[in-house]
């Protein structure tokens, strides 16, 4: 769940995915190829393009296009890649299929143990030493306190609701 955008429906089936298959996941193509996103090429003349492959885990790549379409909504880095590719004359779906594949790589590292976590273990001292409450903080930055305290323990990834709090910790 450290990933931007895995939720823990979304987490749980690329681990279920990852668990079935623990023979099938020697590399990052090979775990693209296990959820049906790695590219498969479809040219013919001129043209030279590719597609998703129809084969692998369907819940697993409905899992990695939930991913895609969270990041696209929420995550400016990746609305401007999906901007920059459609200028560049991509295909919305072929924007899509990039990302899914991106992602594809990002889980798999995830999986193996090499994903960087963001430390958020200032936080909660931060705040204690101040004598804030959760409460007191959720609804100065309007979320509800367990979000805080998810955020805190380190068991939700928010980059941009870690920077506002710190930024509202330290003018408190």
């Amino acid at each position: 769940m450290a990933i931007k955008g895995v939720g823990p429906v979304v987490g749980a089936q690329l681990l279920l995915t990852a668990g079935d298959n623990p023979d099938r996941l020697r590399s990052s193509p090979s775990f693209a190829a296990l959820c049906g996103t790695a590219p498969i090429p479809v040219s013919s003349g001129r043209t030279d393009r590719h597609r998703l492959s129809r084969g692998g885990d369907r819940h697993a790549n409905a899992a990695l296009h939930r991913i895609a379409t969270n990041r696209v909504s929420n995550d400016p880095a990746t609305r401007a890649y999906r901007d920059s590719r459609i200028e560049k004359g991509w295909t919305v779906p072929a924007v899509y299929r990039s990302l899914k594949r991106a992602i594809a790589r990002e889980v798999f590292q995830a999986l193996i143990g090499n994903c960087a976590v963001p430390n958020y273990s200032d936080l909660r001292p931060a705040r204690q030493a101040k004598n804030i409450t959760l409460t007191t903080v959720a609804a100065a930055l309007g979320v509800w306190p367990s979000r805080v305290g998810e955020l805190e323990l380190g068991r939700r990834r928010d980059d941009d609701f870690a920077n506002r709090y710190r930024q509202w910790l330290t003018a408190a």
